[in-house]
Order: structure tokens, then sequence, then C-alpha cells
């Protein structure tokens, strides 16, 4: 029996593979792409039907060598790249590469790398989809012209190193559109009436909230109003008038989809989405774990259903069951419900072996490695359990023409809460009370608001926002916010994005010129276009020919009217110790520094230093902000390296009252913030306010 090829895209699945399939195969990787267009011209021949001018992407000749010998020496190709366009891409340009026939079944795909779907693969081939290639080559085409045809404009307009894309130019207005809006936006005040009232044979007291006045909503707009509605409320009788006791049931969420858990991940785990995406494809190439050896633990993570198979939904039932019991396990499996625009063509992200817990391969995975799975693995599980049932009640108590509303809920069944629950859903018990009940006042009081702006964009609100209005698909997400970062059209402050001076002249720029390639639902259809000629129920070349043509009408006014740019950099209060100038602040890969303005007489550059005004416990120095060579922000002495503290987190001037380390600020987005002793031993914590307070 003669060997046989099995070729896939990363070199970390190919132990995992070769231990399924046995001394009889021979697997290779790609590393990625073997061919690509050109990066140093167009590469699209536009007078000929828009046909790409592919070449061997530099670097991948030795690999294409290796895999032409062993495909000489073996009986049979299979072709096993990932399962989607950008796959089934690479597996069209391997064939081509390697002289395949096109009738031949070489094409081989799975959605986990576990024994049985490799098996299955191999037992199914097909013959590559051209519809499928035909889609990707359609974005890619799509992308380099907007790419190459826009991007010189910026860079003779503005600055070289500048450009444009068919979905990071729509991310960067949807940025920029939202920052007018909370600059343009102006506050209205309201106000809201709250009171805490007491029954006699009750401890328990019963927050209250005015949510009617004569039978309709309230309008409050002013103190006046608020204040006379308090005193009404004070010489009035409060009296139970109704009280509704409902019993309802909640639903766990369905499994992650790319889009989800590059959100839930950013919220709970404080990971970027390139982070995600990378950690996410470790778990799914294959890891080392005790007792199951290479094995990948996750399905495919580029996905945008949340459909999940007959066989993963079987494992997890029997799962529930022997793990917390039958009244876990729902009557009927469930059936999520995936998006009108989703392409569905893979399942959920679940993990592959329900019964490695996350604590079963804790021991063999990193620390972020093991906190991603975790997540996975608890939303799928919950996905698969019964419901939460609890009591729900509201009190409505009457005081002349004025109902104040308590509202309380108490868990009767937790459901598929028992391993996923979140931490801003907790019981709120209301007192034991009874319809006729009068209640005396332990307060009234009118509190004043302001409407707010709409929220900053974040990684995740940014992912959702894109999904939710049919841009990009689940691969483009995180390269298109790390494309954003890298071109320094936004900026990362903390977990806010927000568009730098530079992103708004190019938005402005691209907006005013190029409306087609910022309007969201002419980028929205672009997408639902890519999905038909999947489909094969268009030519990917008239879909080209469509888009481009106006296009080139719009860069020919563009380069005509659009006026060289000069963005001054800004002065600093810092001499150059060289010559004397004022330095400037720039902008590097790595964040701002400070630049003599006499380059290239004068080269000095120098680190823009933050101190806070907090010493170095160790040494009396001062704390300084620094930044990893990965873009990190943490706080280290201004005495390194004679000096080695450091702390990720924000040290403030106080000292622990138990053990005398230095305090450091925490926060996360449902506690607030907080002060916390970062000595693992102590771990003492104080709200932020009273520190706060303590300085006034």
């Amino acid at each position: 029996m003669g060997q046989k090829l099995v070729i896939v895209e990363s070199p970390t699945k190919v132990k995992t593979i070769k231990k399924y399939l046995g001394p009889n195969y021979v697997v290779e990787a790609t590393m990625g792409h073997v061919r690509d267009l050109p990066k140093s011209q167009l590469g699209v021949d536009i007078e000929n039907n828009y046909t790409p001018k592919y070449i061997t992407i530099r670097g991948k000749g030795e690999v294409l060598d290796i895999l032409r010998k062993n495909a000489k020496k073996c009986d049979k190709i299979y072709l096993a790249t990932d399962p989607d366009r950008e796959g089934e891409a690479i597996s069209w340009h391997l064939a081509k590469a390697l002289k395949l026939d096109e009738t031949e079944k070489c094409r081989i795909e799975f959605n986990e790398i576990t024994k049985t779907a490799v098996k299955n693969a191999i037992k199914n081939p097909r013959k590559i989809n051209e519809s499928l290639v035909n889609a990707q080559q359609a974005r890619r085409v799509l992308d380099r012209l907007v790419g190459y045809e826009i991007s010189p404009i910026l860079w003779k307009k503005i600055k070289w190193g500048l450009s444009a894309g068919r979905v990071q130019s729509v991310a960067l207005k949807m940025l920029c559109d939202r920052e007018k809006l909370i600059n343009d936006f102006i506050p209205e005040e309201y106000w809201t009436i709250e009171g805490k009232l007491k029954s006699e044979h009750e401890k328990k007291e019963l927050q209250v909230k005015l949510v009617s006045v004569k039978n309709e909503k309230p309008v409050i707009n002013n103190s006046d109003t608020a204040y006379a509605i308090e005193k009404d409320l004070q010489e009035g009788e409060f009296i139970i008038q109704k009280i509704k006791k409902s019993n309802k049931s909640k639903s766990p969420l369905a499994p992650f989809t790319t889009s989800t858990l590059q959100q839930d991940a950013y919220k709970k785990l404080n990971y970027t989405t390139k982070k995600t995406m990378s950690v996410a494809q470790q778990l799914y190439e294959g890891i080392e774990v005790k007792g199951y050896g290479s094995v990948g633990l996750i399905t495919y993570m580029r996905t945008d259903s949340v459909r999940v198979s007959d066989e993963a939904q079987n494992s997890a039932k029997e799962f529930i069951t022997n793990s917390y019991g039958e009244k876990y396990v729902p009557e009927s499996f469930r059936n999520f419900s995936t998006k009108k625009n989703s392409q569905d063509a893979h399942e959920a992200i679940r993990p592959t072996y329900i019964e490695i817990t996350p604590e079963k391969a804790k021991a063999d995975l990193k620390s972020d490695q093991y906190k991603l799975y975790k997540l996975i693995w608890e939303r799928f599980v919950a996905s698969q359990m019964a419901n939460c049932i609890y009591d729900a009640t509201s009190i409505d108590v009457k005081n002349s023409d004025y109902v104040l509303r308590a509202t309380g809920t108490t868990t009767i069944f937790e459901g598929f809460k028992k391993i996923y629950n979140n931490e801003e859903e907790k019981d709120q018990k209301l007192p034991n009370l009874s319809e006729g009940d009068k209640l005396s006042s332990l307060g009234i009081e009118g509190k004043q608001h302001f409407t707010q702006p709409p929220a900053k964009f974040s990684e995740a609100s940014l992912v959702k926002t894109l999904e939710e209005n049919g841009i990009g698909r689940p691969s483009t997400y995180a390269p298109t916010i790390s494309t954003l970062l890298s071109r320094q059209y936004i900026e990362r402050d903390k977990k806010i994005l927000q568009p730098t001076e530079l992103g708004n002249i190019v938005n402005d720029i691209v907006s005013h010129y190029f409306k087609q390639i910022v309007d969201i639902e002419f980028t929205a259809e672009m997408e639902r276009k890519l999905d038909r000629i999947e489909l094969g129920e268009i030519q990917w070349e008239s879909v080209v020919g469509e888009f481009f043509e106006p296009l080139k009408e719009a860069i020919e006014i563009a380069e005509k009217e659009i006026a060289k740019i000069t963005i001054e950099d800004e002065v600093s209060d810092v001499p150059c110790d060289k010559c004397g100038r004022m330095m400037v602040i720039k902008r590097g890969r790595f964040g701002d520094f400070l630049a003599c303005p006499g380059y290239p007489e004068c080269e000095n550059t120098k680190p823009i230093v933050k101190e806070l005004d907090v010493e170095c416990p160790k040494c009396g120095g001062k704390i300084l902000v620094r930044k990893s060579k990965k873009g990190r922000q943490f706080y280290g002495c201004s005495n390194y390296p004679n000096c080695d503290y450091v702390s990720w987190q924000e040290p403030v001037n106080k000292k622990c009252p138990n053990c005398e380390t230095l305090l450091v600020k925490k926060s996360t987005k449902t506690k607030g913030d907080w002060l916390q002793c970062p000595n693992s031993e102590c771990n003492y914590k104080e709200k932020l306010e009273e520190v706060e307070k303590d300085k006034n």
C-alpha cells in the first residue's frame, strides 16, 4: 500500500493529524498561503476581465519544492487546508502549483481536529469548490483595487505609508462618526424619584422608584418639579396597591461564534481580538494533554453559525446528566437561530471533547489558553443545559396620584447558571408584604441626571456593530482593528478606541471622494454578493466590474481636487539637549515619542516619560508609565535596572493596612473601580471612592 500526502496550513496541526492517520500518511504544512498577488504592482489585469496575476510568495519556493518532492513519492494527495473560503483558495493554489487534475477528488475538510473527524474526511474527499475559490478571488481583487488605487492618493496628499481598505475604511468611518456624535452631544436634564419604605412587621427595606403620575409615565425635567413631587409624597400615605408574582424562565446564551467569542473574551478576560484569535488557533490546532496526547481542543474558530451537531449535543446531554443530574438537561435539544446574513458553513465554537474539562486540561495549558478554553467550554455546556427558573415580583405602592414600584427576583432552579452565571444578575429579594399594607417613609429623594452621549467604541462593541451591519466576516474583524491601530488611524486608551487626527483626516477624504467605499449598506451588499458568488449564482468578474467602474471615476476626480495636506507636529516643552530646538511629538509603531524638528541635521529622539505621583516602594525613586515591546502599558521604577520594581496595575500613593504593600488600582465594567493589595497572600480591597473622600 503506497503512501499518501496530506497538506495542511499550520505546522502545529501536523503532529496531531499524523498521530491519527498512522505511518502510511505523510503530513506537511504550507505555513499559510503559497501564492498571492505581487506586492510591487497592482497584480490585476483590469483590461482583461480583472484577471489576477499570482506569483509564488517570497520564501515559499522552498516549501513548494518539499511538497512537490513528497507528491511525486505518494500515490494520493489530500489538500486539508482550513474549512473556509480562504482555505479553499489555498487548496486551489496548491493544486495549480502541484499540477493536480482539476477533476480529482483531493480536497478534504474537517471542522474539528479529532480522530473521527480526520478519518471521516479522508474517506470523503471532494473536488475543489470553484465557487468558493471565486468568492475568495473576488474579495482579494476588490481589496487590492481599493488598497492599491486609493492608497497612493493618500501618500501624495498626506504622507507615505497610509492606506484605505474596503472594510477598514467603513470601520474607521464608524469610529469617526461616533466621536463626532459624542462631541456634538448636548445633554438634557432629567430627574428620577427614588425612596426607601418600611413595614412595621418587616425589617427589610423596600427600595422603590416613581413609575407613574396620574396613570402616566413621569416626565421630570427640572428641580422644581422634582421637589414638588417629593413634598407631595412626604405628606401623603403609602399603601401597597398591587403585588404581582410570576414564574419565569431564562434560556442560556447560544454557544460562541467568532464575533461573540471576541466580545466575551474582551469583556471578561481583557483579550484583544487579535490575541483571542491567536489563542483560539492554538486550541484548535492541537495541544498535548495528559491522557489524550496531542488533541485539538475546540472546533474551527472562524464561524458565524450557532449550529451544533447531533453528536456534540448527545455528548453534552450524557455529560450533563452524569455530572449534574437529569434535572439539568432540557426536555429537548436546543436549536439556536443563526442570523440571516450568516454563511453557516461551520458549527459554533465548542469543545471537541466535552469530557476534557478545563480543570483536566489546566496543567497542560498556558494561562491564556486555559482561560479562553474555560470560557468556550462553559458557554457551550451551559447552552445545552436546562433553563434557569425564577420568581419575579413587583410591588406597586400608591400615594395619592403617584405610584412607586419595587421589583425583585428569587431563583428557584439555577439551571445553566450552575456553571455559567453573569455577575450582574443577582437575586433581588423583596420583603414579605401584602396588598393593603401601610408603609412608612425612610426617605424620598429626587435625583438629578443628564442624558448621556453614545458610548465610545471598544474592540468588543466595534466587532458587534460590524457584525450587526453585515460588514466583513469572522476572519476579518481582528485584522481590521489591527490595521487601523498600526496605521495610527485610531488609538487605544485603556479599553476605548478613538480616532486620531490622522484618522479623521483620512476619513474625511475617503468619505468625501469615495462615498461607496464607506457606505455601510453598499459594503454589506457587497458581502451578500460574495456569498452569492460562493453559491454559484453570479460571476465574480461582473461583481468586480460593477464595483470598479465608479471607483475609477472617483479616483480621477480625487487626484485633481485634493490639495496637499500638512499635519503639523505638536511642539513639546522639552528642549533638544543636542541643538536646543523645542522637540516635537511624533507617532511611532510603539506609541508617541519626542524628536528634534531639526532632522536630518539633528537626529535626537527621546521617549515620552509619564511620571506618577508615587514613590517606588523599593528605593524611593519615581514610578514611570512604560510600555512593553508588545505595546502593553506597565509601571516601573525610574532607577531601572538598579531597581526592579514593576507592576501591570497602576500603583497609588497608599499602603495596604495589613502588609504595607503599595496598593494598586483595579477596575471592571461590572464592579467599577477599587484598590487592591497585589500581595497574593493578603488581597486586601477597598472602594476607590473612599480613598478620594480621604483626599478631600
